[in-house]
């Protein structure tokens, strides 16, 4: 596996992560999830990138992690993932909010309990216990708006995390103006972004910027899910833009046998990405995504093509897609 050094943070990080979104809100036999950490072991793949919002994906990653810690580099997201409400800790921490906002207004009444610092810090303590380590390589706050952002009390929990320890870098996962800000604020060493055949604008807007920031950029969803494989829209509702985009987009490379490969190593040619997580619950999936690369950088001219495409095409609402 080809690694390439991760900003100024000191990481060698293969070109192809693990995404586990796939694993964490599917029923995965034990047989298949053994299947799929082989692989990532085998292939050299020393990035996995999780959520706290993942279903059970840390749980399996810890239980597939334990006596090979050392051998990979852990993502996790803290965010969109208050506790249960009818939980003891959910009433709790709904109790707490609203005694702030009714007596010292110190919360504003608009703001998601998924971005309270007390439920962050939560978020983040329960990473560890299911991933089963005491320090996690790379926390991001997982796609809170801008004005979040700017009030910076979500920014302090995650430095707080990393001056305990609990965290060795820290770091913003999302799209647009967010994204735009969470690199220009200089708060953050990892910038998590939607790059792909049908998803360019952080190649125009957020990434340069961030390589100037010398910050490790991850490019999640880097085959655009694979929607061109369906003739109809797919019902995902998060799968909708892309598939509409690519049927205006219609890419040539999209008709051959290649067009996995082709995609994968476009958004890696994409100056600035250091690694693209890619997700399946299937690890055969995961062997050609891996074994793609091996083909190499893509052409320039097949690359500049695909750029120009977009930028003849693309229609000012084509935004980053989170």
């Amino acid at each position: 596996m080809e690694t390439r050094r991760f900003g100024d943070n000191g990481m060698d990080v293969g070109v192809v992560g693990f995404g586990t979104a796939e694993i964490g809100f599917e029923q995965v036999a034990d047989h298949t999830l053994d299947a799929i950490f082989g692989a990532v072991f085998d292939m050299g793949i020393n990035i996995i990138d999780t959520a706290a919002m993942y279903g059970d994906s840390e749980e399996k990653i810890g239980r597939a992690l334990r006596g090979r810690r050392g051998q990979c580099f852990l993502c996790t997201k803290c965010g969109r993932c208050p506790p249960r409400r009818r939980s003891i800790r959910g009433l709790y921490e709904r109790a707490h909010r609203l005694v702030q906002y009714r007596l010292m207004r110190s919360v504003d009444e608009r703001e998601s309990l998924d971005w309270q610092p007390r439920v962050l810090e939560w978020n983040i303590d329960q990473s560890l216990r299911r991933l089963g380590v005491d320090c996690i390589d790379i926390v991001l706050l997982h796609s809170c708006s801008e004005e979040t952002l700017r009030r910076g009390a979500v920014i302090e929990v995650l430095h707080r995390a990393r001056q305990a320890g609990k965290a060795r870098y820290v770091g913003y996962s999302g799209d647009g103006p967010a994204a735009l800000y969470a690199v220009q604020c200089g708060q953050f060493e990892v910038l998590e972004t939607s790059i792909n055949i049908a998803d360019q604008e952080a190649i125009d807007s957020t990434v340069p910027l961030a390589v100037r920031h010398g910050m490790g950029v991850i490019a999640k969803r880097p085959v655009a899910n694979g929607v061109w494989k369906s003739d109809h829209r797919p019902e995902a509702v998060t799968n909708h833009a892309y598939w509409d985009r690519l049927r205006e987009l219609q890419y040539d490379f999209l008709q051959d046998g290649h067009a996995f490969e082709t995609a994968l190593r476009f958004t890696l040619n994409v100056a600035g990405v250091h690694t693209a997580v890619v997700g399946t619950a299937n690890p055969e999936h995961l062997r050609r995504d891996a074994e793609s690369v091996a083909a190499g950088i893509l052409a320039k001219d097949q690359f500049d093509a695909i750029r120009a495409r977009w930028k003849t095409v693309a229609r000012p609402d084509w935004v980053g897609q989170t």
